[in-house]
């Protein structure tokens, strides 16, 4: 605890630190938080993981009073990161006597309930989308905001946010202090920072993962044993947790049924499924009591998983970040980890563009005996009724009525 002392967190914090068994800050804490502390405008290069939240968070916790209005506002790119943040700043403010009101506003769930908690809010953690639906009803009050954090701000710029992310920080006070913790420091985020930033610090550390115990390897497959393939890995790999990275939803889809109806544990995770259903299968990921998820990269991106043994990458990201992101959710604090990416013709090019930018030390594994899985699962429930429909509408002589209204 005497690290986390030296950094300047108080006491309250440092108990709920202890609790959590934390036994000595990460190289982000250790370069952020007495600037934080000082009130300094932060640029922080960090991969998710690395312990950020807890940077950010001393400082809010120590700066914000109870019923002064919303005095702290964090943007996150994703709902699931949203509520872990959320998450960590309950835990981490528990043993402070002010009892802090923190409240998450996010999309896909009723705005009404957020409109109710965010008049008595002491802290507000969002998505832009729905951040910005609240200023536009004029039900969140940004005026006594003292710190402003954009976290995970490059996976923000990649999901088109910028826009609303500039509107957001144009309602905050201009005397606030700003934090940015990002993956990378592209232009974009440099000019981001030009523009609304007083006098940033820039820190950044080291990749989280341990290169010494990650593993990464790839096998060279025929397109259509590709998934027979991922089959015989996961019945064969002696694994934790485990992820699967798909480039689309449909493949996610595709990947997470036909893995179930193999008899694997799977479960599905991307942007076109309620906020219930990710939720749940977050929960049943972070219980460990499903073993296998399957995701894409903007669904996945600022979860933090703690234990993920095995990371496969069934498709090849276009984006080279995207892999290194990924391959960092495995091995981790010292635990041994393994990326596997299973490659057919259509990866080779994304692959080729991993190898050059990053010069990844990858492994060529020989491809074993095999048993080829048929596939049985091919669309979507939503294709099918679509598919349905059509069949019914045509029966019905609504086609010919349809061509009728065109002419």
């Amino acid at each position: 605890m005497e690290k986390f002392r030296k950094l300047g967190i108080i006491e309250p914090i440092l108990k709920a630190i202890e609790e959590e068994k934390f036994e000595q800050p990460t190289e982000i804490q250790e370069k952020s938080v007495p600037l934080i502390l000082a009130g300094k405008d932060v640029i922080a290069e960090s991969a998710t993981g690395s312990g950020k939240t807890l940077a950010f968070a001393s400082g809010i916790i120590e700066s914000s009073e109870k019923g002064e209005g919303i005095q702290a506002l964090i943007l996150t790119p994703t709902r699931e990161l949203a509520q872990q943040v959320a998450e960590a700043l309950k835990n981490f403010s528990k043993y402070t006597p002010l009892n802090l009101k923190i409240v998450v506003v996010y999309g896909g769930v009723s705005i009404n309930p957020q409109i109710d908690k965010l008049r008595t809010a002491d802290i507000v953690i969002g998505t832009p989308g729905r951040t910005l639906d609240h200023i536009r009803r004029r039900t969140i009050k940004l005026n006594s905001v003292k710190i402003l954090v954009l976290d995970e701000a490059d996976r923000m710029l990649d999901m088109g946010f910028i826009d609303d992310v500039e509107k957001i920080i144009r309602e905050c006070p201009i005397k606030r202090q700003t934090l940015l913790f990002s993956a990378t420091i592209s232009r974009e985020i440099a000019r981001l920072a030009q523009r609304y930033m007083e006098k940033p610090v820039e820190v950044s550390a080291e990749a989280y993962v341990d290169p010494k115990k990650l593993t990464q390897v790839y096998y060279d497959v025929p397109d259509n044993l590709k998934f027979s393939l991922l089959v015989h890995l996961l019945n064969h790999e002696k694994a934790g947790l485990v992820m699967v990275f798909c480039n689309t939803r449909k493949n996610v889809d595709f990947v997470a049924n036909n893995l179930k109806l193999e008899g694997i544990d799977a479960h599905a995770i991307h942007g076109g499924f309620t906020q219930d259903k990710r939720d749940k299968t977050m929960k049943l990921f972070h219980s460990q009591k499903a073993c296998v998820l399957v995701c894409t990269d903007v669904a996945s991106r600022g979860l933090d998983i703690q234990g993920v043994s095995h990371i496969y990458n069934y498709d090849i990201p276009s984006d080279s970040k995207d892999y290194v992101h990924r391959i960092g959710r495995t091995a981790r604090a010292g635990k041994e980890g393994k990326a596997i990416s299973i490659l057919s013709s259509r990866d080779y090019d994304d692959f080729r563009r991993v190898e050059r930018d990053y010069e990844v030390d990858v492994i060529e594994e020989k491809m074993p005996e095999i048993n080829r899985v048929k596939i049985k699962w091919t669309e979507t429930p939503s294709q099918k009724d679509r598919r349905g429909l059509k069949k019914r509408r045509y029966s019905s002589g609504w086609q010919g009525v349809k061509r009728q209204n065109r002419r």
